[in-house]
């Protein structure tokens, strides 16, 4: 590959400022670029800067495999590189991923896991269910994740989905509280002076989104209307609606500029990504 020893460089330069960072191996580390289009859409600086986050994530946190499965290097690494690509411009690699210090474990199952539910309706009667899942991220808790739905992503960034991603955001969500569409803004966040102000800024562009999102979706579903883009799961909640929003941002980010123009600068301010620093991401 003609970029390897750019990378390679680039690499070498960032493990010098934050050595010492535990090693991913150049071949798998290509490797894992190679199956993701949008890793491989990153910039080599940004390249590098995400293989120092994988490394380090690595370090910190452990795999399980469910019912039998056996959690490869490559596994891990697939996983790692998506989980801290929400990561990427929040810093330094170390102080980045302590939006991640509140868990350890990542469970890896090897396809859709079923989860049991018990829910009251209001009157009081208790419903027992199940529900089939991707993924889940507990509060505080442990990470869960299906191999298969992992693997899928390389195929459906197209149509905006990764549950790595989706699952992590909601991790971020999370670090003020229940996850509820709205995670700590950065001080100063769209030039607010307060934390009031930010997250009022915020309100005013998803909640309006959020609303027209379902309403597309209630049309598409009950009147035939036409399917909107973006993951119809995202109408069940404003925490689902955000983690959804996020999945499409990172993974084809030209497309959700089209679909949702008024939360693609709030998306920036949060993640800390601006022009210069953005890669091309996909085209449709």
């Amino acid at each position: 590959m003609p970029a390897f020893p750019l990378l390679q460089r680039a690499w070498n330069r960032l493990r010098a400022r934050v050595a010492p960072v535990p090693d991913i191996s150049a071949a798998l580390w290509l490797h894992t670029l190679g199956q993701y289009p949008f890793l491989a859409a990153l910039t080599l600086p940004e390249q590098a800067k995400l293989r120092a986050l994988a490394a380090l994530f690595l370090q910190r946190k452990e795999f399980t495999g469910a019912h039998g499965l056996e959690v490869t290097d490559a596994m891990a690494v697939a996983i790692a590189a998506q989980a801290c690509l929400p990561l990427l411009h929040l810093g330094a690699p170390r102080a980045a991923l302590a939006w991640y210090d509140d868990f350890v474990g990542i469970v890896v199952h090897p396809g859709d896991a079923l989860a049991r539910r018990t829910t009251t309706d209001e009157a009081g009667v208790v419903h027992h269910y199940h529900e089939v899942l991707l993924g889940e991220a507990m509060e505080r808790g442990p990470v869960m994740l299906s191999w298969q739905a992992v693997q899928d992503a390389a195929h459906h960034s197209q149509r905006g989905a990764n549950v790595v991603v989706h699952e992590f955001v909601h991790k971020m969500d999370m670090r003020n509280g229940p996850a509820d569409g709205y995670p700590p803004l950065p001080a100063g966040f769209m030039g607010s002076t307060s934390a009031r102000a930010a997250r009022a800024a915020w309100h005013d562009a998803w909640a309006p989104a959020y609303a027209h999102f379902r309403e597309r979706v209630i049309i598409a579903q009950r009147f035939g209307g036409e399917r909107p883009w973006l993951d119809a799961y995202g109408a069940t909640a404003p925490a689902e609606f955000f983690a959804v929003a996020c999945e499409a941002y990172f993974v084809n980010r030209p497309r959700f500029a089209q679909e949702f123009p008024a939360l693609l600068p709030l998306l920036d301010g949060f993640f800390r990504r601006s022009e210069e620093n953005t890669a091309p991401g996909l085209v449709e």
